[in-house]
């Protein structure tokens, strides 16, 4: 075995041409802003992704999780249906086999499958292409731990920084790793997905229609669901990189919520491009969001138990309305800052059991290690098999939430996006709003850790009020930043 000292090289064009080692970079520009958002490297291909910069990200982050395994297991492997996920896919796995890892390709696959299956194999990380909910022309790199859970921001920082040269790595690169097809895995998930509802019966009798938006849950969820016993419907049920969350999923819910009245199905569920969240509709086509989904599911857990310190966990966007009902039943809720990541880091300093966000992200570590839409959908349909009662009824007896207007302003320009903060007629707009609304409501602007947009989301005891401020900081976001 040979151990090498391999220097990574700046890779700006008027650096230094290739790495010291056996590993030569070739030389691409990089934005001075962070790879790393709130989801992994994510952004638009062709700009910011490419085959070079997927190939160098996956030999790094090879050389990064090698560093800290104890074993020298598998990386997992998989990918939505973009146009651009099989060559990002393909460039990934050449630069982890350039690492020496072996490669564990899953194919079309959700993303909680690769979290998963990394969680219980021998592999020491898992890799997902995908940009979730965003448009078909941008695609993103998601790393998972030996846990299979969202790679540590200590982990992320060391793979930039090897990424920019401002490290050199010590690692055995005599060798190079393999790449092998296991679709058959994907399976595996499947079963695992049954397994906790299949002793409190079954989804038997039930109709339920899925939106699928055209991503990588378009094999696996009907089969799932039908193998539980449910009538299945589908929409958008075809791999299609051209159409992926194309007015369709957990961002578009209309088409669901006329096939759902038009079917007269019992409850609708919409899932993202890589299936890790799920909005549902109720039998009446009305929206359930993330914030209902907690409830209802946390009340379940409460009654059996099973809800150390009755605690969810959630993010700043979650309903005034359901934080009150739910402190109401005795009830605790935690706020983190918007993404699982953040959600899942505090469930478990906390030892809470269920989080999760307003969009459809949740986490209930009785039977999972991440966000998963998948597995969301079907405890949901089960409580409304158990309950014995329409989805409506339970959302009807629930809460009701506050007015809370969210509006996305696009900010092209990355600096300003991020350094949003810094531009101080935007902030003296938003302390004289916070001012104004007092304790009638709440205000939050934060850049979007997924999309190049600034989001502004106002919360009122009255509609007028939100629609008010809303519309006031819109248009300074767009005074100040977007012009």
């Amino acid at each position: 075995m040979v151990t090498s000292i391999i220097q990574a090289p700046s890779i700006l064009k008027d650096s230094a041409s290739k790495a010291e080692g056996n590993f030569a970079l070739n030389l691409i520009d990089l934005p001075t802003t962070p790879l790393f958002g709130t989801d992994g490297i994510r952004g638009r291909v062709g700009e910011l992704l490419s085959a070079p910069l997927a190939l160098q990200i996956g030999f790094w982050a090879g050389i990064v999780l090698r560093t800290h395994a104890n074993n020298p297991g598998p990386i997992i492997l998989g990918q939505d249906s973009r146009n651009s996920s099989d060559m990002l896919a393909m460039a990934l796995s050449a630069g982890l086999t350039a690492a020496g890892l072996e490669v564990w390709y899953l194919g079309l696959s959700p993303t909680p499958c690769v979290a998963y299956l990394t969680s219980i194999s021998d592999a020491i990380g898992g890799v997902m292409i995908s940009a979730s909910h965003n448009p078909p022309e941008d695609n993103g790199i998601k790393i998972f731990g030996a846990d299979g859970a969202k790679l540590s921001p200590t982990l992320q920082a060391e793979i930039e920084d090897l990424l920019r040269g401002r490290k050199s790595s010590v690692a055995d690169v005599s060798h190079y790793g393999r790449h092998y097809s296991r679709t058959e895995l994907v399976k595996d998930y499947a079963e695992a997905l049954k397994k906790p509802l299949l002793s409190a019966g079954n989804l038997q009798g039930m109709k339920i229609v899925l939106d699928l938006a055209w991503g990588a849950a378009v094999e696996l969820a009907p089969l799932v669901f039908q193998e539980m016993g449910a009538e299945v419907i589908c929409l958008h049920n075809q791999p299609d990189g051209d159409r992926i969350n194309v007015n369709c999923g957990s961002t578009h819910l209309e088409i669901l919520q006329a096939a759902v009245k038009e079917h007269n199905a019992d409850i609708g569920f919409a899932f993202d491009g890589d299936a890790d969240r799920v909005l549902a509709v109720d039998n009446t086509g009305r929206q359930v969001n993330g914030d209902y989904i907690l409830y209802l599911w946390g009340h379940s857990l409460q009654q059996k138990q099973e809800l150390p310190d009755n605690l969810i966990v959630s993010t700043v966007m979650a309903n005034l309305g359901f934080e009150r009902a739910w402190k109401q039943v005795g009830g605790k809720l935690i706020r983190t800052a918007v993404g699982d990541q953040y959600v899942q880091a505090e469930m478990l300093r906390t030892g809470g059991m269920l989080g999760g966000e307003q969009s459809g992200h949740i986490l209930c570590r009785h039977f999972g290690i991440t966000g998963d839409g998948l597995l969301t959908a079907l405890h949901l349909a089960a409580l409304v098999q158990r309950g014995g009662v329409s989805l409506s009824s339970m959302v009807d007896q629930s809460f009701q939430t506050y007015p809370q207007l969210l509006r996305n302003v696009r900010v092209e320009d990355r600096s300003k996006r991020l350094g949003w903060k810094d531009c101080q007629p935007l902030q003296q707009a938003i302390a004289h709003a916070e001012a104004a609304m007092g304790d009638a409501g709440r205000i939050l602007v934060r850049a979007s850790g997924t999309e190049p947009v600034i989001r502004v989301m106002v919360e009122a005891e009255v509609s007028e009020l939100a629609d008010y401020w809303t519309n006031e900081l819109v248009s300074r976001v767009q005074q100040y930043l977007a012009a």
